[in-house]
């Protein structure tokens, strides 16, 4: 197979744990051809999607995990199989992305996650789809609204809907000084959707990361434990990541949503849940395969390889 990559600059990835680089050299090792390409290098003329895209030989040595080729033209359709792994922030550029590789698909190419699916899964406000599994949730702009689910719980999380990595999370209470400038910030003086749950004090215990492939839950999630004075988990503020066996509550969330999310060509979720609460379904670039894999030789990747080889 050739399974091409749409990845931030090569450069710039961390290859000790970027699980676009894991599933990279999971397909060499399986014997596939792996190709890497920029969003910016994607276009549409005359009614074909296509890309520069460079051929990578890619190793375990982190210092030096890539050689690549030559870049030179494919259309998106003759690979085996393209996967969007590019990062937030999911601005107008993204999704003007998506409808570009929404019509690759529809000339041929197999493109995951799906295109469609991506753009209609809000990582935030997807979860309202599955309330049964969510904390008291508020979306919403009017200053009023947010105050007064703030003044109804005393304890909230309040998010911008665009953010990764704990990016722009506030933990805002009842009496907090500060709580209208944080909303004012967070909103942009009321121009700007942002959205408010409930806190959940089992934060303490971790920001569970579930990973679904191919519409198999994995059994194994990855708690992101927030440092001490801290209220997020994400590994990217700091949190510490320790690879648990899913509970039996992670379990019905993860395969109550597994085969909905997977029917609309959403081959990589990674679902997070704090307690017993649902938060975000991320549907982007999920991470934390690595981590998984080091701590229980769950290899998450090659999953992914496999499933792509069935797909």
């Amino acid at each position: 197979m050739k399974i091409a990559f749409i990845v931030d600059p090569l450069e710039g990835l961390k290859p000790y744990k970027d699980s676009s680089v894991a599933m990279m050299r999971a397909a060499q090792a399986r014997g596939h051809e792996v190709f890497a390409l920029l969003r910016d290098d994607l276009r549409l003329r005359d009614g074909i999607v296509s890309a520069r895209a460079q051929p990578l030989t890619v190793s375990d040595d982190n210092a030096r995990w890539y050689a690549a080729g030559e870049a030179r033209d494919f259309n998106l359709a003759a690979f085996d199989a393209v996967l969007m792994r590019q990062d937030p922030p999911f601005d107008f550029e993204y999704i003007t992305a998506t409808w570009l590789l929404e019509r690759a698909k529809a000339q041929g190419a197999k493109v995951w996650n799906d295109p469609r699916a991506v753009r209609d899964h809000s990582e935030k406000i997807a979860i309202t789809e599955f309330s049964q599994f969510t904390a008291p949730t508020l979306v919403a702009r009017a200053t009023a609204d947010i105050n007064a689910f703030i003044d109804e719980f005393g304890d909230v999380i309040l998010k911008p809907l665009d953010g990764m990595g704990g990016s722009g999370i506030f933990r805002v209470r009842r009496d907090d000084p500060n709580r209208n400038s944080i909303i004012e910030m967070l909103g942009q003086l009321g121009s700007q959707t942002i959205m408010a749950q409930r806190y959940i004090p089992a934060i303490s215990e971790g920001d569970k990361r579930i990973l679904i492939i191919g519409g198999e839950v994995m059994p194994y999630c990855l708690a992101r434990i927030p440092k001490d004075g801290e209220s997020r988990g994400n590994l990217a503020a700091g949190g510490r990541g320790v690879a648990r066996p899913l509970t039996p509550r992670d379990r019905e969330i993860a395969e109550t949503l597994a085969p909905q999310l997977w029917a609309r060509g959403l081959l990589i979720v990674g679902l997070d849940v704090i307690g017993d609460y649902l938060t975000e379904v991320n549907v982007t670039s999920p991470t934390c395969m690595v981590e998984i894999e080091a701590q229980t030789g769950c290899a998450v990747a090659t999953k992914v390889i496999e499933a792509l080889e069935h797909s």
